[in-house]
C-alpha cells in the first residue's frame, strides 16, 4: 500500500499507510492523546477523526480545549437537539443546523408551534441522548442512494440540500446513535463527549427556508453552549446585563428616539437623542479638521449611471432603494438610487479640476446620509437600520503614501476610541471575496500594500479570508464594550479599482497622468449604530460631556423656585445643558425620576441653600450629596462638560 508523510506542528514528520485515519494517527503518538482527541486539522481544514487521509499533509490533533473542540460541541448539540425533536415528534421535518458564535440553531418544519414547555421536554431528551454515549459514525454515499433515502423518509428539505451540492463533492451522512443526518462534518466520536450542563436552549423564532419570504416559514430553535458550566453561567449573566443595557429600553426611559411602522428602519430622534447625536458629530468634526480632512457634502439621490460605472449596481443592487422619476421631455423614466454609500460621489468631487501629486494626500470627509435595504427580520433598533449617517472619509493618495496614511488613521481611531471610553480594540484584515471587481493583479497589490501598512503599526491582527469589500481589501476594527461584547465599527480599505472605474487621475512628478489610490475609512461607522453601542456600553450613564441633560436643578420647597431658576440660567450661561424642576413633587420622587432618565447631576435646592446661595449636588450612581457654593459648582461642572478634545 502507498505511503504518505504527515508533518506535525513541531515540524517532525511520520510516514503512514495511505487511508490512515486521524484517530489512528493520534493513537500512534500516545494513547492519552487518542483518548483526548476529538478532531484534527489537515492542511488547515477541520478533519474528522474517522476520515481517511490519502496524501501528504500538515496535521494537528485537536482536543476539546481547542477552538475546534468548542465548534464540535456546538455542532453535535445541533444534531442531538434535532434527534430529540424527532424522537418526541416523529412527524417533524428537519432542515439545517449550523454553528453560531455562541452556540447553534436548527430549523424545523412543524405544523404546531413549539412552546416554552416543549423546550424543557427537548432539553430532557437531549440529556438522555448525551448520557447514552451513543457512537457517532459517518459514511459517504452516492447521490442516488442519498436521494432515495430521503424520499423514503419523506424529508423534502434534505432532498433540496442534496440537489444543491455540486457534482463531485462528497455526500456525507452522519449517525448519532440510530439517528441520521446529512452533514459535511466533522463531529465528535460519541454523544458522551458532550458536556451535560454547559448548554441551554434559548428560544424559538420564525425563519424562512434559505431566508426567502416566498419559501416555507420554519421554526428555529436556538441554543448556546460552552465547555464548562461556569462559562455558560457567565454568558447567561452577560445576557441579563445586556438586557438591562438594551438601548431600545434605555432609549424610551431617556426619551432619546423612537421607530415606527410608517418608516421601517428609520430613526425619529427626540430632543434628548438629537442632542447626543449633535454633540458626538461636533466632536468628530473637530477631530477630523485637526487631522487634516476637508469636509464636503454630496447628493443623496444619484442616477444609476454612476452606480453602474462604480460597480455598485451589479454588486449591491438588491440593497439599494430605487427612485424613478418622469423627466420632462424624456421617453423613459429616469432611474436614480438613494446612495447606499458615499464613495462614488467623493470621486466626483475629486475629479473636479486637475490634481497634481503635490495635492496628495487629499482627505475628503462627509457625514454622509445613506440608505440600504435591510430585511425586516434583520433590523434591530439603532444597531441595524435602513437610514443612517456615516463618519465617512476618502483619502486620495499615492501607493507610497498608504503606510503613512494607515498609521495616521490608526492614531486618530485609537485616540477617538479612548476618548469615548473604549480602551481595547482588535484589528482584522479581510481579503478578497468571491464576488469582486478588478483583476487578481490589482487585488495582489492592494492586499500587499494594506498588510505592509498595518505591520508597520501593529502586529496583533488576524486575517479573515474572503471577507473584503467587493472593490478592495480592508482593515476592520473591533472594540470591546463594558460587558465584553465585540463590535466592528471602524474600517480602513485600500481601493485600486474605483479610481480606475471612475477615471480619477493626478499628474505625477514625471508629468504623466496616474491613478490615485483611494482609501475608504471610518472611525465610528454608522452614527446610529455607534450611539446604540455607546448607550449600552455606559448603560445609559453617558459621560458628562455627552449626556443630553447634564444637570437638573430641583426644588425641595416652593420657596426655592426663584433661586432654582437663577441657578439654571447661570448653568446655561456657562454652556451646560441644564433644566429646572419646580414641580410640586417630593424631592425623592424627582431624584428617582431623573435617575431613571440617567441625568448625571441633580442639584437639590431647599430653604437652606437659598439662604446660603449654595447647592446640594447628587451624582448619578453615588451615595450621599455634596453641598458647595453656587460659583464653585458652576465652575466644576463647566470644566467637566468640555469634550475630551477641548480639555486642558
Amino acid at each position: 500500500m502507498a505511503s504518505i508523510s504527515l508533518t506535525f506542528p513541531d515540524g517532525n514528520s511520520r510516514d503512514y499507510e495511505a487511508g490512515v485515519t486521524a484517530a489512528q494517527v493520534a493513537q500512534s503518538i500516545a494513547p492519552s492523546l487518542a483518548k483526548a482527541a476529538v478532531s484534527a486539522t489537515l492542511d488547515g481544514k477541520h478533519w474528522d477523526l474517522q476520515w481517511p487521509i490519502e496524501q501528504d499533509g500538515q496535521i494537528a490533533i485537536r482536543t476539546l480545549k481547542d477552538a475546534e473542540g468548542l465548534e464540535l460541541i456546538r455542532h453535535d448539540l445541533a444534531h442531538v437537539m434535532a434527534r430529540a425533536v424527532q424522537t418526541l415528534w416523529p412527524d417533524v421535518k428537519v432542515t439545517i443546523g449550523p454553528v453560531t458564535e455562541t452556540g447553534w440553531f436548527y430549523d424545523f418544519d412543524r405544523a404546531e408551534p413549539f412552546t416554552p414547555e416543549d423546550l424543557g421536554l427537548i432539553e430532557a431528551e437531549m440529556r438522555k441522548i448525551i448520557a447514552a454515549r451513543d457512537a457517532v459514525r459517518t459514511e459517504v454515499w452516492d447521490r442516488d442512494r442519498a436521494l432515495a433515502h430521503y424520499e423514503a423518509t419523506r424529508e423534502p428539505f434534505k432532498i433540496e440540500l442534496i440537489d444543491r451540492i455540486p457534482e463531485g463533492q462528497p455526500i456525507r451522512m452522519y449517525w448519532h446513535g440510530d439517528w441520521q443526518d446529512l452533514c459535511r462534518g466533522p463531529h465528535l466520536q460519541n454523544t458522551g463527549q458532550l458536556p451535560g450542563d454547559a448548554w441551554k436552549l434559548m428560544g424559538v423564532s420564525g425563519a424562512y427556508w434559505f431566508g426567502d419570504v416566498n419559501r416555507p416559514q420554519l421554526q428555529r430553535i436556538t441554543g448556546v453552549a460552552f465547555r464548562t458550566r461556569d462559562e455558560l453561567k457567565a454568558y447567561l449573566t452577560m445576557l441579563e446585563e445586556a438586557a438591562k443595557r438594551d438601548h431600545r429600553k434605555l432609549g424610551r426611559e431617556m426619551d432619546l428616539f423612537h421607530m415606527q411602522e410608517e418608516a421601517p428602519g428609520m430613526v425619529f430622534w427626540h430632543p434628548n437623542g438629537w442632542t447626543i447625536y449633535r454633540t458626538l458629530e461636533d466632536y468628530m468634526r473637530r477631530r477630523l479638521i485637526k487631522a487634516g480632512y476637508k469636509e464636503i457634502k454630496t447628493p443623496q439621490v444619484v442616477d444609476r449611471i454612476l452606480w453602474e460605472k462604480s460597480g455598485h449596481w451589479e454588486a449591491y443592487r438588491e440593497n439599494m432603494f430605487i427612485v424613478e422619476v418622469d423627466e420632462e421631455g424624456a421617453k423613459e423614466k429616469r432611474v436614480n438610487a438613494l446612495k447606499p454609500m458615499n464613495c462614488p460621489c467623493h470621486v466626483q468631487v475629486y475629479n473636479q479640476g486637475l490634481k497634481s501629486y503635490r495635492d496628495l494626500p487629499l482627505r475628503l470627509a462627509e457625514f454622509g446620509s445613506c440608505h440600504r435595504y435591510e430585511s425586516s427580520g434583520s433590523m434591530h433598533g439603532l444597531m441595524r437600520v435602513r437610514g443612517f449617517v456615516q463618519d465617512d472619509a476618502h483619502i486620495f493618495c499615492t501607493e507610497d503614501q498608504i503606510e503613512e496614511e494607515c498609521a495616521r488613521f490608526l492614531d486618530l481611531l485609537s485616540s477617538v476610541y479612548k476618548d469615548l471610553g473604549f480602551a481595547k480594540f482588535d484589528i482584522k484584515l479581510s481579503t478578497r471575496p468571491d464576488v469582486r471587481v478588478g483583476s487578481d493583479e490589482v487585488w495582489d497589490k492592494a492586499e500587499t500594500a494594506l498588510e505592509n501598512a498595518i505591520r508597520k503599526v501593529r502586529n496583533d491582527y488576524v486575517v479573515d479570508p474572503g471577507e473584503g469589500a467587493f472593490y478592495g481589501p480592508k482593515l476592520d476594527f473591533k472594540l470591546t464594550d463594558a460587558i465584553g461584547r465585540e463590535w466592528q465599527c471602524g474600517t480602513f480599505q485600500a481601493d485600486f479599482n474605483l479610481p480606475n472605474r471612475l477615471d480619477a487621475e493626478y499628474v505625477g512628478e514625471d508629468g504623466a497622468k496616474h491613478r490615485p489610490v483611494m482609501l475608504h475609512r471610518a472611525v465610528l461607522g454608522s452614527f446610529e449604530r455607534f450611539l446604540g453601542i455607546l448607550i449600552e456600553h455606559y448603560a445609559g450613564k453617558l459621560p458628562f460631556w455627552l449626556a443630553p441633560r447634564q444637570v437638573v436643578v430641583a426644588s425641595i420647597v416652593s420657596d426655592a423656585d426663584d433661586f432654582v431658576r437663577e441657578v439654571t440660567e447661570a448653568l446655561q450661561a456657562a454652556g451646560l445643558r441644564a433644566e429646572a424642576d419646580t414641580r410640586n413633587e417630593k424631592i425623592n420622587y424627582k431624584v428617582r425620576e431623573h435617575s431613571v432618565g440617567k441625568v448625571p447631576v441633580i442639584l437639590a435646592i431647599g430653604q437652606k441653600e437659598v439662604e446660603a446661595r449654595t447647592v446640594s449636588m447628587r451624582r448619578l450612581g453615588e451615595e450621599g450629596q455634596r453641598v458647595m457654593p453656587l460659583g464653585e459648582a458652576i465652575s466644576l461642572l463647566a470644566r467637566e462638560a468640555r469634550a475630551p478634545d477641548l480639555q486642558g
